[in-house]
This record gives structure tokens, C-alpha cells and sequence, in this order.
């Protein structure tokens, strides 16, 4: 059964609003990956994978192909989830930097990162699942110098 348009319309909906909440938070503290990106994050995450359930049940519908063509022919959702996982590793990569012996931007890479996964669970409809990840990610996020205080913790990016 495939997704319908109504719903895969959601999915992106929400990735979308998920993303930018985390994203909110990045843009008040004046971060490089703010709002837009962590939308646009999480909203790419969530296409890549309602593609690869699409992709799975297209190919589930045309099994019985006498031709033997489609069983030669192996899709799976979650290489589509590792190849998201590379990509947005890249991403955050980009987001770090090292000068004068200090890194920064790893908080940032790792936004990046919660976002992808944010995206890919509502991707495959886990709601509740990507709810409790932007809560968390957003608590951690804005409460961090509460949360976690410690003389060698100065990452603020």
C-alpha cells in the first residue's frame, strides 16, 4: 500500500516544522546553521526516505514480473537511511572548524546531525519518536550551559 500524497504532504510538513524548531534555537544563539538549514535538513532527510518506502512498494507491486527482471533488483529503505547518514556526516564536517588549537562548531555538526534523524523518522511516519527527539535536542540545546556546566566545556557553537 503506498503513502498517500495527503500524507507524504505531512510528513514533510512536520519534518519541516521539527527542523526549524531545532533550527529556532541555532538563529537566537546567532549559529551558522540556523533555522533555514535545519529545516531544509530534516525536510531533505524525511523526502530521501518516504523515496526509499515508495521505492520498496513499487517493487513489492511488481514481484510477481515473469520476467525475472525485478528479482535482480534489490532496494532497501535502509541504505537509503545510511547513504542520508553520509551525507549529512559531510554536512557536519563542514560545519567544524579548528583554529589556534580550539574547535568549533561541533554543537552545530551535531544539530545537523539530530535533524537528519528527526527527518528520517518522520520520513517513516515514527511521530512520536521524532517529537521526543526535538524536545530533547531543543532542551539540550537551550539549556546546555545549565544542563551540562563544566570548566572544560566551552563549545558554544
Amino acid at each position: 500500500m503506498t503513502l498517500s500524497t495527503t500524507e507524504m504532504v505531512i510528513r514533510l510538513a512536520v519534518a519541516v516544522i521539527l527542523g526549524g524548531l531545532i533550527g529556532l534555537n541555532r538563529k537566537r544563539k546567532d549559529k551558522p546553521a540556523g533555522l533555514r538549514t535545519m529545516a531544509l535538513v530534516s525536510l531533505g532527510s524525511a523526502t530521501f526516505t518516504i523515496i526509499g518506502i515508495e521505492s520498496v512498494i513499487q517493487l513489492v507491486s511488481v514481484q510477481n514480473d515473469p520476467s525475472g527482471v525485478v528479482s535482480m533488483v534489490r532496494l532497501d529503505t535502509s541504505r537509503i537511511i545510511a547513504g542520508i547518514v553520509g551525507g549529512i556526516g559531510f554536512l557536519g564536517a563542514g560545519a567544524i572548524i579548528q583554529s589556534r588549537g580550539r574547535i568549533q562548531g561541533m554543537t552545530t555538526a551535531s544539530g545537523i546531525w539530530v535533524t537528519a534523524t528527526i527527518g528520517v523518522s518522520v520520513g517513516l511516519g515514527l511521530y512520536v519518536l521524532a517529537l521526543a527527539t526535538t524536545f530533547l535536542a531543543f532542551i539540550v540545546l537551550a539549556f546546555q550551559h545549565r544542563l551540562f556546566k563544566s570548566e572544560e566545556e566551552t563549545d558554544e557553537t
